[in-house]
């Protein structure tokens, strides 16, 4: 993939930088200036003024009176918001519970049309049993989540998948054939979703793709993402969440999503390699 999937979340902070810093000079201040009218180090106006920190909202605040444009205080003010939600530590979005992070996603799909999720180690969240899911979310909270409310995350994600057969929406997934043997869960379990997978790819409005176990592919496995409409990309990182909507990246991603369905089969061959997997459990 040509562009770093960090890129869209640095460039709106390098933006916010860079009109802060137009702000500076057309008061005609320096960056020790605006330290000084602000109570700060030199090194912090710097660091704000070439994207390395952050700005609080507090220091949005403080820099537009300091450059007299606080009228522009609260679309700076969102702006930093618009970035900081680009990307999301896992801490930070899970500091509450797994419940508030399935909710919080309900709106997107809800208004989405065009699904594609590519998953390279688990069958995608759309199309888990309820077991499946707990498992899943079980282990996340293990691993990374003091709050113990795994219970209500799924419901919540259960009661997401109801776009599935609602409205007038289409569906691919593409899963690894990895993923019809990964072990997070008992073979009971994941025989029931392996199951589940067969029925749902019989719906007319789904696509199920695996792509098969290959020394020569073209293309390895990448990190998991959903594709929504053509509108954005959410990738699921080993520290965070990512959102991507810059044009450019949501295409290098429906690329990659191309040339890894090309190589997936479909239909009988697919049937094929889960009914395999699962009479493997036996």
């Amino acid at each position: 993939m040509a562009l770093s999937p960090y890129s869209s979340a640095q460039q709106a902070r390098q933006a916010l930088a860079d009109r802060l810093t137009e702000l500076c000079r057309d008061a005609g201040l320096s960056g020790q200036d605006i330290a000084d009218r602000c109570g700060w180090s030199r090194s912090k106006s710097s660091r704000i003024m070439n994207a390395k920190t952050p700005p609080s909202a507090d220091d949005i605040r403080a820099w537009c009176q300091a450059t007299g444009a606080e009228d522009q205080t609260a679309d700076l003010i969102a702006s930093l918001r618009t970035a900081a939600g680009m990307w999301i530590g896992w801490r930070r979005m899970e500091r509450a519970g797994l419940r508030r992070a399935q909710e919080a996603r309900l709106p997107l799909y809800e208004r989405t049309r065009w699904f594609r999720s590519y998953s390279p180690g688990l069958v995608p969240g759309l199309i888990q049993t309820r077991d499946y899911t707990e498992a899943v979310l079980r282990a996340v909270q293990r691993r990374r989540v003091e709050v113990d409310d795994v219970a209500e995350a799924v419901d919540a994600r259960m009661e997401r998948q109801r776009v599935l057969r609602e409205g007038d929406r289409r569906f691919a997934f593409l899963v690894e054939e990895s993923s019809l043997h990964n072990a997070l869960c008992g073979p009971v379990v994941l025989k029931a979703q392996l199951g589940h997978l067969l029925t749902v790819g019989s719906l007319p409005n789904v696509s199920v793709g695996v792509v098969p176990k290959r020394s020569d592919r073209s293309r390895m496995p990448v990190e998991g993402f959903w594709i929504f409409d053509t509108a954005q990309v959410n990738v699921e990182l080993v520290s965070g969440y990512l959102t991507l909507t810059q044009p450019s990246e949501v295409a290098s991603y429906a690329d990659t999503f191309a040339e890894l369905a090309d190589m997936a089969v479909y239909g009988t061959p697919a049937r094929a390699l889960i009914t395999r997997a699962a009479n493997q459990l036996d």
